[in-house]
């Protein structure tokens, strides 16, 4: 039973093979279903600034761009990038379009969902749905869509640990 991000394997936006997402072992993550023609399309640059402020200390956010919530992000890679680079100056890492409910969702959208369900039970609602993971690769929080990256810092701080930089997490 997988009980760890470190379990699994994603397929970067612009990659032919997938990556190992141990490669982000002892740093707090945000994965987030994304859509480049959502109303909560502008939560990038929330959550882009998040990242800048943090990544120094360990945090990192992963976008997973889905199509299945109204067909708000119908375009390929070239598409999305545009939307994610020039619009909103997207520098964290994204990986190529994927489910996140139903059989066919991203294996660790289906870990996700099981660990942390929502109000209204695992299923995702809608894009820009967030899941916070701590250092040990281990689910903490779930985030509905509405919820701004701003609204979560103060979470994400807290699992960062005070002071704690990238270097000190890997020593310790």
């Amino acid at each position: 039973m997988t009980t760890n991000l470190a379990d699994f394997s994603a397929r970067p936006l612009r990659g032919e093979h997938e990556i190992p997402l141990a490669d982000y072992a002892d740093r707090v993550v945000l994965v987030v279903n994304t859509a480049s023609e959502c109303g909560f399309t502008p939560q990038y640059a929330g959550l882009q600034a998040l990242y800048e402020r943090h990544r120094d200390r360990g945090f990192v956010v992963l976008g997973f761009p889905c199509n299945q919530f109204g067909g708000q992000e119908p375009g390929g890679a070239d598409e999305i990038e545009a939307t994610c680079q020039l619009r909103y100056g997207v520098g964290f890492p994204l990986f190529e379009k994927v489910e996140v409910n139903g059989p066919q969702a991203h294996p660790v959208f289906q870990w996700l969902t099981r660990a942390l369900p929502g109000a209204f039970g695992p299923r995702i609602r809608w894009n820009f749905t967030k899941f916070l993971i701590d250092r040990s690769g281990k689910p903490l929080r779930r985030f509905a869509p509405m919820t701004k990256p701003e609204k979560i810092e103060r979470f994400v701080v807290q699992a960062l640990g005070q002071g704690r930089t990238l270097g000190q997490a890997r020593s310790a």
